[in-house]
């Protein structure tokens, strides 16, 4: 997951949706991939934010690092204008994601992130780089009457 889920636990917007999805983590039925990247946006979040995650045993994530392919994947993404620059953040998210092998990426980034034509952008660089395609869902479609 990126950090707007985190984020996503306290806006009213997404609040329901997401904490229907941290009650999955906490019944068991997924684990949460989280990055260094992550960890770091968090420490800009406001306090009850970036907290959150320290409310959940150790044993319900599982940590990945931003490496340097991961950082050259990302970079493929702007040179092959899926994005622009400054979503330099939101490609590293994605390619930690791709490079980690996740079963699905879940981000409330509508604009950069969970967008068809941006999805179809981030696969084919994906594909033509020797990597797999990454699902990228919101977590509304992850959840079990989502």
């Amino acid at each position: 997951m990126d950090t707007s889920v985190v984020g996503g636990f306290f806006d009213p917007e997404f609040q329901e949706d997401t904490r229907q999805f941290f009650k999955m983590l906490e019944d068991g039925e997924m684990v949460f991939v989280v990055s260094d990247l992550m960890e770091l946006e968090l420490l800009e979040a406001p306090s009850i934010v970036g907290e959150l995650l320290s409310r959940y045993s150790k044993h319900c994530f599982e940590k990945v690092c931003l490496t340097e392919e991961a950082t050259k994947l990302a970079a493929s993404y702007i040179v092959e204008k899926v994005v622009g620059k400054s979503s330099i953040e939101d490609c590293r998210h994605i390619a930690i994601a791709t490079i980690a092998k996740v079963d699905v990426l879940a981000s409330w980034n509508f604009r950069h992130i969970v967008n068809l034509d941006k999805i179809r952008g981030y696969n084919s660089v994906n594909l033509r780089n020797g990597y797999s395609i990454l699902e990228i869902r919101s977590p509304k479609e992850l959840l079990k009457n989502g």
